[in-house]
């Protein structure tokens, strides 16, 4: 859910675009970072976990992410048949029955806001750490992403609208394993070029996920998105850590690499209307949107 940046992004611009996009994206509400701006999240409270939950080493907010890693960056690659796969198969299961309950959640006039504080509430009822909350300092528990937000939006007082489209990004942390997994999904009556976008992205994760395996080159996941992809975010290894390699490109790219058995990474393509898919960050640091305005989706599973 959370990406090595490829490229650095721009930073916040103050330019505000119309409720009708003149590309003829559709008809949404843009969303803005509100004013006067905030720079940071140091003024959004954490969520409290108990003191029972097992936690990953950079809950500890004095830690940034470095801290997940103690070292250099190791591969996300396991021992199939034994502890690491049901350990890992158990945390994606629960991460895939959180998505399903967020998404229940989604309705006209529910803020983003309640949505994490029910998803706080789910994933430690199961036992688990929401893996968002404080990794490098974010302060909630799942992203929520709206319609031209991309990826790491922060849940917030906006009531849902008629038409927005969100992606929810879910990674859970389960007896000392991350698994990870997000949707994007409608809210009320949405147009037909929402819905189209939404498919697409349906379709560009089914694709790239149809041709993995064993032998088979990583940068050929790039190679079946035929559409405007993001550039700026990426797949990555999963398991014990939340982020290490291999780093899946979503985009047509010549890295290295090649899929073995034991590998274990997330695919979470995030495409978007249009053929400009530049992005600019939200002052708080995180909120990454296109850069204009045009509506972005976002699907992701994990793979092993």
């Amino acid at each position: 859910m959370f990406h090595r940046t490829r490229r650095a992004l721009r930073p916040f611009l103050s330019t505000r675009h119309s409720l009708h996009h003149p590309d003829d994206f559709g008809a949404y509400s843009v969303i803005l970072p509100e004013e006067p701006f905030v720079f940071g999240v140091d003024h959004i409270s954490p969520r409290s976990v108990p003191a029972h939950i097992k936690k990953p080493k950079y809950a500890d907010k004095k830690l940034d992410s470095t801290g997940e890693y103690g070292g250099p960056t190791p591969e996300a690659r396991i021992s199939l048949g034994g502890e690491d796969e049901s350990g890992i198969r158990e945390a994606a299961r629960l991460a895939r029955d959180v998505r399903e309950y967020a998404g229940s959640l989604v309705k006209v006039g529910v803020t983003t806001n309640s949505i994490d504080e029910a998803v706080h509430e789910y994933i430690l009822s199961h036992g688990a750490y929401p893996s968002p909350l404080m990794y490098s300092g974010f302060p909630r528990s799942c992203c929520t992403s709206v319609n031209n937000v991309i990826v790491h939006g922060i849940p917030d007082e906006r009531p849902l609208e008629g038409g927005d489209i969100i992606n929810i990004g879910i990674t859970v942390y389960l007896n000392g394993y991350h698994g990870d997994t997000s949707q994007t999904f409608l809210a009320g009556d949405v147009d037909d070029q929402g819905r189209e976008l939404v498919q697409i992205t349906t379709d560009a994760l089914n694709a790239a996920t149809s041709i993995c395996g064993p032998g088979v080159a990583f940068k050929t996941i790039g190679k079946r998105q035929p559409f405007s992809v993001s550039p700026y975010f990426t797949g990555h290894g999963i398991g014990k850590l939340f982020h290490t390699s291999p780093w899946i490109v979503h985009h047509r790219n010549e890295d290295p690499g090649v899929m073995m058995p034991g590998h274990c990474f997330t695919i979470e393509p995030a495409i978007i209307q249009g053929r400009h898919p530049s992005a600019w960050l939200f002052p708080d640091g995180w909120t990454a949107s296109t850069e204009n305005c045009a509506r972005a989706a976002q699907q992701s599973t994990w793979f092993l």
